[in-house]
């Protein structure tokens, strides 16, 4: 990640010249997106490998989070803020940085767009999380490799649920 430098244009665009006082450095707090300053979850190094996009090569022995804000373009980060990566370093369009889009997936395992879930019935809404929750209990899903996030698919599909429940009343 790279510090954000309060120097005029005419300090040079690689390396500001200009005294350090000039920097507006952001603090590092283990856990926290230095992008958006917002708490990480821990992800499974297995997670993310399935998940990038780029040479395996270019992850560091470190622990890594999912940071799960909307706006930051951060996706994966390490937990010593050294390293981060972003959209174009992954395989999956994410939910969390898409709730809205119709057309990503929020059950990665079994299929489950966003639109098909909140265009819905609730009888319809009651299927896809009994077939969700059927593929779990059969063993056939695979969130900690599937799921950018890592973990299981129900604690959204149901908030997408609820909401939807919500504003149709």
């Amino acid at each position: 990640m790279t510090e954000t430098c309060s120097c005029p244009t005419e300090a040079g665009n690689q390396v500001c010249d200009l005294p350090a006082q000039n920097f507006e450095q952001k603090s590092h707090d283990e856990g926290y997106c230095l992008e958006c300053g917002e708490k990480g979850i821990t992800i499974e190094g297995q997670t993310i490998k399935s998940m990038l996009a780029v040479s395996l090569r270019e992850l560091m022995d470190a622990d890594y989070l999912f940071c799960r804000t909307e706006t930051c373009p951060v996706i994966y980060f390490s937990s010593d803020g050294a390293q981060t990566f972003t959209y174009s370093q992954i395989r999956e369009r994410v939910y969390q940085k898409e709730p809205n889009s119709e057309d990503v997936n929020v059950c990665y395992c079994f299929g489950h767009t966003v639109g098909e879930i909140s265009n819905s019935s609730p009888e319809n809404q009651d299927m896809i999380v009994n077939d969700i929750t059927s593929g779990i209990r059969t063993g056939q899903c695979a969130c900690d490799l599937r799921n950018p996030q890592g973990s299981c698919c129900l604690g959204n599909v149901r908030g997408i649920i609820k909401l939807t429940q919500s504003t149709a009343t």
